[in-house]
């Protein structure tokens, strides 16, 4: 299972207009710990990033699954509410997860979400959907 971790990249980002602007970007990478996950994204963003740079934040977050998407250019957060029944107690049980969606647009997150849990036989409900501000997911590299 994968650990993602949020981590914030501080730059001096140059403008259409030509004008220089401190940003600070989030990214989301995949890694054991902390300190990997800091290692991680300084190794990305080395060769994007002229001049110097800073990873102003690393934290763990909570997403349990991505659906990736390579005709996306956004991030979409779906809060996932899956419903189980208790046999003993007959009681509906809701149990929230999030799950991001690399899609185009809110509608295409909203397809790409139904398409990736396809086949699954669990009960859920979309809680929401919501646009993130992410930049970009790295995920661990498969060595071939």
């Amino acid at each position: 299972m994968a650990n993602w971790f949020e981590c914030k990249v501080r730059y001096d980002k140059i403008q259409e207009n030509g004008a220089v602007k401190k940003v600070n970007e989030p990214y989301l990478v995949d890694a054991l710990s902390f300190t990997e996950a800091e290692a991680r994204i300084i190794e990305e963003q080395t060769p994007y990033i002229s001049g110097e740079f800073s990873v102003s934040a690393v934290k763990r977050t909570k997403i349990s699954e991505i659906f990736f998407n390579e005709d996306g250019d956004r991030w979409y957060l779906v809060k996932v509410a899956f419903i189980t029944i208790d046999e003993r107690t007959g009681v509906e049980k809701r149990s929230a997860t999030l799950i991001l969606v690399q899609a185009s647009d809110f509608r295409d997150s909203l397809e790409k979400f139904v398409e990736g849990m396809k086949g699954t036989m669990a009960d859920y409900e979309i809680v929401s959907i919501t646009e993130t501000p992410l930049m970009d997911v790295y995920k661990v590299k498969v060595a071939e």
